[in-house]
């Protein structure tokens, strides 16, 4: 799928809504991972533009097999709700400089725990055509109660009634981190995967590399 990206604010809010309807959260049969990759934009600070990195992990061994990253001037202003538009431009870039797609993307951000079902990893989905999952630090809307103090426990995130996510528990004691399968993924599934990413650390370890490989290309670029 593709779309322009000249957008105004409320073109870009409709296509949100319109676009939210095509959404699966439905894990496809047969559905195995291989590669496994992370996404991370960072702004430059001397100027306006955005540096976007892509690293793929092996999904057993968790080790770094290829990372490719992007640079450009966003064309969307930033506002709240609607960042999928003014970042994914450099992110959709530096995935065309890999050699092979991985098998599942995990964003630095929100799936469909999103005001119109339709947060970044949603997005980048249904872009790509690829199961994606959306694992915020930071609660974007939705109501849940506090997930146990042991890895692995979870609670609903809620809103008005619908589930959107889960709050999880990645480690022993540490603050849970907001799952919500982006497309073509159960919400159930997306939490199994992000578990099984975050071994060692709060954050799974695409997130941890994509930090790290975005803060190395965007010395690169901007030197």
């Amino acid at each position: 799928m593709k779309h322009a990206w000249d957008l105004s604010e409320q073109e870009a809010i409709t296509l949100q809504q319109e676009w939210a309807g095509k959404v699966s959260l439905e894990t496809p049969e047969r559905f195995a991972v291989r590669r496994v990759a992370g996404v991370d934009v960072a702004y430059d600070k001397n100027d306006d533009r955005l540096i976007a990195a892509v690293v793929v992990l092996d999904a057993d061994t968790l080790e770094v097999t290829e990372t490719a990253s992007a640079s450009g001037k966003p064309s969307f202003p930033y506002i709240p709700g609607l960042f999928s538009f003014r970042e994914l431009p450099p992110v959709l870039e530096a995935f065309e400089r890999l050699e092979a797609m991985p098998d599942l993307i995990v964003c630095d951000g929100q799936g469909v725990a999103h005001p119109r079902r339709f947060g970044l990893a949603s997005h980048l989905g249904l872009l790509l055509d690829t199961p994606t999952i959306g694992c915020g630090k930071t609660r974007l809307i939705g109501e849940y109660e506090e997930p146990g103090d042991e890895r692995g426990s979870t609670s609903l995130l809620l809103d008005r009634g619908e589930t959107i996510g889960y709050c999880l528990r990645t480690q022993n004691g540490v603050k849970p981190v907001y799952v919500s399968a982006g497309h073509r993924i159960s919400q159930e599934d997306a939490c199994h995967w992000i578990l099984k990413l975050a071994p060692r650390y709060r954050l799974p370890e695409t997130t941890r590399q994509a930090d790290q490989w975005v803060k190395r290309a965007s010395a690169q670029w901007t030197s």
